[in-house]
């Protein structure tokens, strides 16, 4: 507890902190009233009855920080921005000059950047008329002229711009990454609204599975801590080395490796696929083609957010994101290179392709364990909620793991910043 006051001191007495700090509250501030700006053509009432109806639409909600039942003209929040991102990452896979130019510095991040936003409009665009098509065969939307149609798309996509826009300067000028801290801050801002739901719901027989729950949910946010802090170090020893006249005296030091080097990035990037075949089936299943309207309401009813096909598909999500994550952020081969290179070797591991081979080894097995792990913890709400019998908390389970795991790296944002603080003024 100590340690923790001191370093809120620390944090307390630099200024530059501090003003990041109000940089990304102020941030979030615009975000919530953005958040409360409804597109005028939309029937609030009737979409409201349509939220409470279906616990598919609920759980967009959260991902969008409430926009989506306002209806607000960030609708859409960052899914299109983040769709981009997977695509993109998956084609530098594929294209290897792709995956050349996201290792050039700041320059090849830049690039990526902006390809990721030049994707981001053609599917900001599909799924704004997706919306519209949805909304309009509810009756929620009535008939709109060319022009109203226009202003409609218009709107959506110039409000998850200026969402994405609010991220990266949070990216820039504030703590931590600012996507991640959009989403958190959306599902924050729904905690009081889902916990009030929660307990208006709550009678004296369902009392001790409400109990039972908090405990279970406890119990998961201090296994995600647990996991997003376990490291497997590993030992690199540096012989002696001699530059000119000098000798310099060997070292011992320590390779970190996470259980989970990805964060909470494979979880976002899960719930944007798994949500997809319900997303696409709510806006096909009032087609005109009975072939179309019978897949659609085939993939409405097989993609339940408490059904088996959907959490079994978020669960074999989550594991292959986070090794697709783990390796795209993790390379062994450089690794192995720059240890090599600064005389450096693991004990009883030779230099070069052997010890490139011992860290994919290691690397594969405890990745292994944080992506079962993580995997279980996104279902283990849904089953919770099935023994229980409260429904109302199964969208809970991502929330925590996201909440949890963008606290922490935020923290640890700081943190380095006042180790870095630390050093400068050592050696000045």
């Amino acid at each position: 507890m100590k340690e923790i006051a001191d370093k809120i001191k620390l944090f307390l007495r630099d200024e530059q902190l501090k003003k990041k700090l109000f940089f990304t509250l102020a941030i979030f501030l615009f975000f919530r009233i953005f958040a409360f700006l409804p597109v005028s053509v939309i029937n609030l009432a009737k979409l409201k009855v349509l939220f409470a109806q279906s616990q598919f639409l609920s759980l967009l909600d959260i991902f969008s920080g409430g926009t989506l039942m306002n209806f607000s003209i960030m609708a859409l929040g960052l899914n299109p921005y983040i769709n981009a991102s997977i695509i993109l990452q998956l084609l530098s896979v594929i294209f290897p000059q792709l995956e050349q130019l996201s290792k050039e510095g700041e320059y090849g991040r830049f690039k990526m950047n902006q390809y990721t936003r030049f994707l981001t409009v053609p599917l900001t665009v599909v799924q704004s008329v997706g919306i519209f098509v949805l909304l309009k065969n509810q009756k929620i939307i009535g008939t709109l002229s060319p022009l109203e149609f226009f202003s409609f798309i218009f709107t959506l996509v110039a409000g998850s711009f200026i969402l994405i826009w609010f991220g990266e300067l949070i990216s820039e000028f504030g703590l931590g990454n600012g996507i991640s801290l959009i989403i958190f801050a959306g599902i924050v801002g729904r905690i009081p609204v889902i916990l009030g739901r929660t307990a208006s719901t709550v009678t004296q027989e369902t009392v001790i599975n409400f109990i039972v729950f908090l405990v279970v949910a406890v119990v998961v946010i201090a296994a995600v801590v647990f996991i997003n802090e376990a490291v497997r170090r590993i030992p690199v020893y540096y012989a002696k080395r001699i530059k000119g006249n000098k000798v310099y005296q060997g070292a011992t030091n320590y390779l970190p490796l996470k259980l989970n080097q990805a964060g909470v990035i494979p979880i976002i990037f899960a719930v944007s696929f798994v949500l997809f075949p319900q997303l696409a089936g709510n806006f096909l299943q009032y087609s005109k083609q009975p072939v179309i309207a019978a897949i659609a309401r085939f993939l409405v009813s097989t993609f339940k957010p408490s059904g088996l096909v959907y959490n079994l598909l978020y669960f074999i999500l989550v594991i292959g994101f986070t090794f697709f994550y783990t390796i795209i952020v993790f390379s062994p081969q450089k690794i192995s290179e720059e240890i090599q290179k600064q005389g450096g070797f693991i004990p009883g591991i030779r230099p070069g392709t052997a010890t490139k081979q011992y860290l994919e080894q290691v690397l594969y097995k405890i990745t292994s364990v944080g992506a079962l792990f993580l995997g279980l913890v996104a279902v283990m709400p849904t089953l919770i909620s099935t023994l229980t019998g409260i429904s109302s908390l199964v969208i809970g389970g991502t929330s925590i793991l996201i909440v949890v795991s963008v606290i922490l790296e935020s923290f640890k944002t700081v943190e380095a910043q006042l180790v870095m603080k630390s050093y400068d003024k050592f050696s000045n």
